[in-house]
């Protein structure tokens, strides 16, 4: 079974956002819980739309995730966990009452010159957040594009940070195509060696939502810029080794892309539908 959907604005509520990616053609979305500008908690939810969506979703056989505010920092010290704390549970809380399957966090970065605090720091925060949240909803930790230090961008820290968490089982990954490209991680003529290395270090038995964007830059340039299915550098020849990997089956495949008049996200879906089933 494959759930393949897109990104989609939760301005006219969350039902209605479901509801958007349904007649797109999609049976999965990702939206964001929150103002995904401010870490500022939400203090109040439409519970009734929350749990419409959670209901139609559940209906019409469609998972959801959803996206942690851009300013949270998994690395930040003691000095500014706190903050960081209260609105990765607020975003959780908001999430569930939703029903979706996990919340998608920024490995993050650290600004201090010692690299092992910063690790120290992600641990740390994690096992606070986990030791406070039981609901159904999982943190999903995203790799990054290897800007700045390079930091969050191989399986290996994904897969350390969370075997040392205290409650693992509430932690799994999302992995990002484009990220993984940029940073050198998948070369895209590469995808057997990295599945292979995936493995190895039990990446894939907790991957649970794929970010699917193409690049507008070569592979190792360290440049986060999405490009639409289809018009990016890493190829559909590519994409489609990745996307037939078993390890993509039952999870959510998100587009994160541009949407434009030329590959509008309807269009992009069904290529991708296309890319999945092709021989």
């Amino acid at each position: 079974m494959y759930y393949v959907g897109a990104h989609v604005s939760t301005s006219k509520g969350y039902l209605a956002a479901a509801e958007r990616v349904h007649a797109m053609g999609g049976n999965a979305f990702q939206f964001f819980p929150k103002n995904p500008r401010t870490l500022i908690p939400k203090k109040s939810i439409n519970e009734q739309d929350a749990k419409a969506c959670a209901a139609y979703c559940k209906e019409n056989e469609i998972v959801s995730i959803t996206h942690a505010p851009y300013p949270l920092n998994l690395a930040v010290g003691p000095e500014n966990s706190a903050i960081m704390l209260e609105s990765m549970l607020n975003a959780l809380m908001i999430s569930d009452a939703c029903g979706a399957m996990g919340l998608v966090v920024h490995f993050g970065n650290y600004h201090g010159e010692d690299r092992l605090q910063g690790y120290h720091n992600r641990i740390q925060l994690l096992n606070q957040a986990t030791s406070l949240w039981s609901g159904n909803t999982l943190i999903l930790i995203e790799n990054q594009a290897g800007e700045g230090h390079g930091e969050g961008s191989t399986f290996e820290e994904m897969t350390t940070i969370r075997n040392l968490c205290q409650e693992p089982e509430k932690i799994g990954f999302c992995l990002d195509t484009c990220h993984a490209y940029a940073s050198g991680l998948w070369k895209g003529f590469d995808w057997e060696e990295v599945a292979l290395k995936g493995q190895a270090v039990g990446y894939f038995d907790h991957l649970k939502a794929v970010h699917l964007n193409e690049s507008k830059f070569a592979a190792g340039e360290k440049r986060d810029r999405h490009a639409p299915i289809g018009y990016g550098k890493i190829g559909e020849t590519h994409l489609k080794s990745m996307l037939q990997s078993p390890f993509l089956q039952n999870i959510p495949i998100v587009l994160e892309t541009p949407a434009t008049d030329y590959a509008t996200h309807p269009q992009q879906l069904n290529d991708v539908k296309r890319l999945l089933l092709e021989s």
